[in-house]
């Protein structure tokens, strides 16, 4: 059951406070996935009152076919994507382009998990998905910050899944090769005897 469906039935009925706490609860959430995929503090503020004053315009059309945070999610990308493309185009990348060859691969000092409970790696990756270009973070917070599937995130970026795959796994690569160069123990992993034959190294 939605959470929050007793607040959004109360909001479609003008209750006011039904959609402060409404607000209140999500504001948070939104305004870390706006500037995620903005790259901006200043556009993700935008976004937030931008998102909620849409919902204020449109609450009554909510039919709860899927959670309200999931629709209030895609209202926001909407509107991070207007931002992006107010100051800049977003191009396109074909769905065939080959994937980049990470340059650093090695071991990490600790597994991934306890890695990420220390601030400072947080404040690392933070950095990390900042430094993504603007096609290919949006895909990454929706996906992996967010936890959309790959068929809702295509949607909200109105791209195919196949390119959203692709963006994805780019964003994936660029991030470990980002986050190993900070974070490896200096040790080359080891990739076998045969692992460049044909490459033309």
């Amino acid at each position: 059951m939605d959470p929050d469906r007793e607040l959004v039935e109360r909001a479609k009925g003008g209750d006011y406070e039904a959609f402060r706490e409404l607000v209140e609860r999500h504001q948070g959430r939104i305004f870390g996935a706006a500037r995620r995929i903005t790259g901006s503090a200043q556009d993700a503020e935008d976004v937030v009152q931008e998102t909620f004053l849409s919902v204020i315009e449109h609450v009554a059309e909510f039919r709860g076919d899927a959670p309200f945070a999931a629709w209030l999610l895609r209202i926001a990308t909407n509107h991070a994507l207007k931002a992006l493309r107010k100051r800049r185009g977003l191009p396109t990348v074909p769905i065939d382009e080959s994937l980049p060859r990470p340059e650093a691969v090695e071991r990490w000092r600790d597994e991934p998990e306890r890695l990420a409970e220390d601030p400072a790696v947080r404040k690392l990756i933070e950095a990390a998905i900042d430094e993504l270009d603007d096609l290919h973070r949006p895909v990454f917070v929706l996906r992996d910050v967010e936890g959309l599937s790959t068929e809702a995130t295509a949607e909200a970026l109105g791209i195919s899944v196949a390119n959203a795959k692709v963006r994805l796994m780019r964003a994936r690569l660029k991030l470990r090769e980002r986050l190993t160069r900070a974070l490896g123990d200096g040790k080359p992993v080891t990739r076998g005897p045969h692992a460049d034959q044909g490459d033309g190294r």
